[in-house]
């Protein structure tokens, strides 16, 4: 389980939205992209390591090969969305958010695994 513990004021509902949205996101990404026909299966595994604490979820489909890592960043320098190219945003947060985050190819999947170090 991962959680967020924030001052419940809101000014910080940006923090809480990104909090909820960097794991949806990626699979939002899953159903909307990786299957040609539309639909198709995914998996989403959550581990809980303990020495370090840890949370690690991976995200697996069978859709066609994609790394959304290997997509350039966003420039987050540019203030108006409606100039910035679309796409990439859900992916940045999470790296950046992230401690590691890995994907690979593998037996006709995809594999994206984001962890969270606790300690």
């Amino acid at each position: 389980m991962r959680e967020l513990v924030i001052e419940a004021d809101r000014s910080n509902m940006p923090q809480v939205q990104a909090f909820i949205d960097e794991h949806e996101e990626l699979f939002v990404n899953i159903a909307s992209y990786a299957y040609d026909s539309g639909i198709g299966m995914a998996v989403v595994q959550v581990t809980v390591h303990e020495d370090p604490l840890s949370v690690e979820i991976t995200f697996i489909d069978n859709g066609r090969q994609y790394d959304p890592l290997a997509k350039a960043d966003p420039d987050t320098t540019i203030s108006s969305a409606k100039q910035r190219k679309k796409g990439g945003l859900g992916i940045f947060m999470v790296k950046k958010s992230m401690d590691n985050v890995n994907y690979e190819y593998k037996d006709g999947k995809n594999i994206l695994t984001i962890k969270k170090n606790l300690n």
